[in-house]
């Protein structure tokens, strides 16, 4: 697909631009409302094919957990039939809520060894609408102070829960990958904090972070990569523990499996595996 359309899509799905206005301009890349009509499910998400990790092959229930004001919704996942103490990870989703995707991609991390919490953001709002579009908007209207404190306490729910040794992660995705920097700077207890096309964390902020850090970004990703060399200097001016990966050849949002023109397989996997082997150093 021409890459000026996934630019645009990249474009509106971070910004506040009306679907309407969005389907205006990939008719006029596409040429008609007909061709642009055709292209549009390839862009979009389709969370018929979210489930990778079947039913069974984990233990998942979704559950409540003590927020800033009132409790927070999110998806409880571990091993089946765990006993022991493992290390503990929140997920946190992208721009859009915690989607079928952001559930699954809950399960895998428990698939792999571990305690993994995916936290719903828009729980102060009833929870992610099934519109994803809604679900953007509604991120925009999010109060960041409190939206960070939540996350917090999500760290401290997995803390102090029975079967966490304690140690804990977080992995967040666009949106999330931002929050995970965010938590990084204001979580001086995190082990370690893996971000995915996300916004990076000021410079002024990065002497504060104590947890490894491992960023991913797509080499296409124009937008986020924009900040990745002053938040690496004032990484290595700060001599924090980091790993940077710039996938060649691929988009923002490659992780993400059910988005089909963004989804690079080979990066994801590769990405995933370096997430894993990171967590296991440092949560077991």
């Amino acid at each position: 697909m021409d890459q000026k359309i996934i630019n645009l899509y990249d474009s509106y799905t971070h910004s506040q631009i009306s679907r309407k206005e969005f389907m205006k301009k990939l008719a006029i890349l596409t040429g008609s409302t007909a061709l642009a009509l055709t292209v549009l499910p390839s862009l979009e998400s389709n969370y018929a094919n979210a489930a990778t990790v079947h039913d069974g092959e984990v233990d998942a229930e979704e559950i409540t957990f003590p927020g800033v004001e009132g409790n927070m919704k999110g998806l409880l996942a571990m091993p089946k039939a765990n006993k022991k103490k493992l290390g503990a990870v929140v997920v946190i989703h992208e721009n859009r809520g915690l989607t079928p995707h952001i559930k699954d991609v809950t399960k895998r991390v428990a698939l792999a060894g571990f305690v993994a919490l995916g936290v719903d953001a828009l729980s102060p709002f009833g929870g992610t609408p099934e519109d994803e579009n809604k679900g953007r908007e509604l991120i925009g209207k999010l109060d960041a102070e409190k939206n960070l404190g939540n996350y917090l306490k999500a760290l401290y729910f997995l803390r102090a829960y029975p079967l966490s040794n304690g140690k804990t992660g977080v992995v967040g995705f666009c949106w999330g990958g931002g929050m995970a920097n965010k938590l990084a700077v204001a979580d001086p207890m995190l082990n370690a904090a893996v971000a995915y096309y996300g916004a990076q964390a000021k410079a002024e902020e990065v002497p504060n972070i104590k947890a490894s850090l491992m960023l991913h970004y797509g080499g296409l990703d124009e937008r986020i990569n924009a900040g990745i060399p002053a938040y690496e200097a004032a990484l290595k001016a700060n001599n924090k523990d980091y790993q940077l990966f710039v996938y060649d050849g691929v988009n923002h949002a490659f992780n993400n499996d059910t988005s089909p023109t963004r989804y690079n397989e080979a990066a994801a996997k590769l990405a995933w595996q370096r997430t894993i082997d990171l967590f296991k150093k440092k949560l077991g």
